[in-house]
């Protein structure tokens, strides 16, 4: 897992303040790969939060504490939340390949 201890922390943290004390991060892609460089930062977070508002509201304020403490940088969010709809591909790559923060 390429993220450093205070990436980790601040990512742990502000997706419990966000998305509660319940929600699960995983880090997926190219930052869960040691051997690989580079990438972005691709994680996706389990909520049990329900209210497609509240869950829209609670990703944008955790985007936001992200920029403000580990500075602008690309960032990919996938929110998995119960009885979600869609079932893209993405949500099971990113369960199997995944790394919980």
């Amino acid at each position: 897992m390429r993220l450093t201890p205070h990436e980790h922390q601040v990512i742990k943290q502000s997706a419990s303040a966000c998305f509660g004390e319940q929600a699960e991060v995983r880090l997926f892609g190219s930052r869960a790969d040691d051997a690989r460089r580079g990438g972005d930062i691709d994680l996706l977070i389990d909520t049990p939060l329900t209210d497609l508002a509240v869950i829209a509201q609670a990703h944008v304020r955790f985007v936001a504490k992200l920029y403000a403490q580990l500075g602008e940088q690309k960032i990919d969010v996938l929110i998995d939340y119960p009885h979600r709809q869609i079932d893209l591909p993405i949500y099971g790559i990113a369960r199997q390949q995944g790394v919980v923060l």
